[in-house]
């Protein structure tokens, strides 16, 4: 992973001195709220319901043990004894104290690690694969464009400042693990004649007008790229809408230019960007990145670890877990590992202080001290080996990390809601739990296969309803809470919007609902190989309609 040079440490710790300065006024009162929160947001501080949020980024969801024992003891020692992984492979701690961010910031600064661009109108962290350079449809390992995108964009004067908040996400796999066309920018790296270039969609989003984003060019050669991100921002940063901010995300300017005029705006601006305003990213450069990311030394290992498929005949749970939550690897005789944050009763995507000083120690123990934050809010071990598998897992189990549920019903996208948030309109985190409890027969739940919920409470989108294959949306109807149920979402690289079916439904009726879909899915499909999204597509909404308002 990339380490810090002495400008990334000078920068940091500077930024941190002064924010220092910042909270001591705004303690003393010499600064009012409305003074403070710009100067917060820059460093990753929001005000949310009940107390200050602390939001830390984590640059394309790469943590080294040193960094994720650090979150553990940020987690001990300043907030609650626990931590809030995010869809944007960050981390929040929502109990700090203000006086405390300081000290916290400096402490992330030891491990190098910082809140800076995690919010505001400015670009935030770039996402990618959390399996990139472990995985075996990948083309190329993603994360070196992530880092060097990191650099181009941290601090970067003229877009520091844009209508809105701007994310950008890179994959290099076939299949799309980074939702790259529900982001302001996606790219997905391609290769054509032997030469590595970019797929470069633009225009996507969620929130309250969900759009699937626009192919603006099949292919930007790699030295081209940032210039011509820099196009891209430019024409945003020029007609983006900074009277209303719902209507100052780029998506909707791309919508109402319209594709045409916005693709010929950005090869206008890219045509027009003079030598001198040209990005000087020599080869050099691009290989002194990349070797930052050199793929640890695997020994090498037999395709077939006799001791792991013993494991599995000798214990059943073990098994399920196995076959559930392994992801291929490009290495004979290793796997990646999904570490779920989502068991029964606990809200998704949270970890305690142990929990991550535990993923911490197995990372090193096992993983070549190499963690990764999923899209999904999990953690992942991309590099183990299977001979270590069932050691791993029962240390993983005896933590209550043992779940066997990646991308299966009860391995929900959530957000925080009305427990946490001041946007939200109705409570995310106590609706998915209700829905976990009704799949919480692992058995069952691996009979249903792969099927995504995401729930959000707000129109906002923090929880990517827009996107589930079923999405549950929370919404305030005369002070009461309810849910409206969308189908036939997806963000891989089939990317649909899910559509709302019918009115909303009271919390208690919402996993019965749930249920009702689920079962008729089971009685609809051709095999068990077939997935709901696949059923939902070859039959249509209609029905499933029909099952999720049902009488039981």
């Amino acid at each position: 992973m990339y380490r810090y040079d002495q400008f990334d440490a000078r920068l940091v710790a500077e930024r941190v001195e002064q924010f220092r300065g910042q909270v001591a006024r705004r303690l003393a009162g010499t600064l009012t709220e409305d003074e403070f929160k710009p100067l917060r947001l820059q460093n990753g501080v929001y005000l949310q319901l009940h107390a200050y949020m602390l939001r830390i980024a984590i640059p394309y969801g790469q943590l080294s043990p040193r960094q994720l024992r650090r979150l553990g003891e940020i987690a001990r020692d300043y907030d609650r004894g626990f931590g809030h992984f995010t869809t944007r492979q960050n981390i929040q701690f929502n109990w700090v104290a203000l006086k405390d961010i300081p000290e916290v910031l400096a402490k992330l600064a030891d491990v190098e690690m910082h809140a800076i661009q995690t919010s505001g109108n400015c670009i935030r962290n770039t996402t990618t694969d959390h399996f990139a350079g472990a995985a075996q449809d990948e083309l190329l390992d993603p994360r070196p464009w992530c880092e060097i995108i990191r650099q181009w964009s941290t601090f970067h004067p003229e877009f520091a400042f844009l209508p809105r908040k701007f994310k950008i996400a890179v994959t290099a796999a076939e299949h799309d693990r980074a939702a790259i066309r529900v982001h302001d920018v996606g790219l997905h790296i391609r290769e054509r004649n032997g030469e590595v270039g970019f797929e470069v969609w633009v225009g996507g989003g969620q929130g309250r007008t969900p759009v699937i984003a626009t192919l603006v060019n099949p292919f930007v050669p790699e030295r081209q790229i940032l210039d011509y991100l820099e196009a891209i921002m430019r024409v945003y940063n020029r007609y983006g809408r900074r009277d209303n901010k719902y209507k100052a995300r780029i998506k909707i300017l791309v919508t109402e230019l319209g594709e045409a005029e916005y693709i010929r705006q950005v090869e206008e601006e890219f045509a027009a960007q003079r030598t001198s305003e040209k990005i000087d990213l020599p080869q050099a450069e691009i290989d002194r990145i990349h070797s930052y990311f050199t793929p640890p030394q695997l020994a090498p290992k037999p395709e077939v670890s006799k001791h792991f498929e013993a494991a599995k005949v000798a214990d059943p749970a073990f098994a399920r877990w196995a076959r559930v939550n392994l992801h291929p690897h490009k290495a004979a005789g290793y796997t990646s590992i999904t570490v779920s944050l989502k068991p029964q009763g606990v809200a998704p995507g949270d970890a305690t202080d142990t929990q991550m000083e535990l993923v911490a120690d197995l990372a090193e123990q096992f993983g070549h001290g190499d963690i990764r934050v999923s899209h999904a809010q999990n953690l992942i071990l991309p590099h183990v080996a299977l001979d270590d598998v069932p050691e791993l897992y029962k240390a993983l189990d005896a933590a209550g990390l043992g779940a066997a549920n990646e991308s299966r019903i009860t391995d929900m996208i959530v957000c925080p809601g009305l427990d946490f948030c001041n946007l939200a309109n109705a409570r995310s985190i106590p609706v998915a739990q209700a829905v976990q409890a009704v799949f919480a027969d692992p058995a069952y739940e691996e009979d249903i296969g792969k099927l995504h919920i995401n729930v959000s409470g707000c129109i906002n989108a923090c929880g990517h309803h827009h996107v589930g294959h079923i999405g549950i949306l929370g919404v305030d109807k005369k002070g009461e809470e309810f849910y409206q149920i969308l189908l036939g979402g997806r963000a891989d690289e089939k990317a649909a919007l899910g559509e709302i079916v019918g009115p909303g439904l009271r919390a208690e009726d919402v996993p019965g609902a749930i249920h009702r879909v689920v079962e008729y899915y089971r009685a609809q499909r051709t095999s068990p190989d077939e997935k709901f999204i696949d059923t939902l597509e070859r039959i249509g909404h209609q029905p499933f309609q029909e099952a999720l308002y049902a009488a039981d």
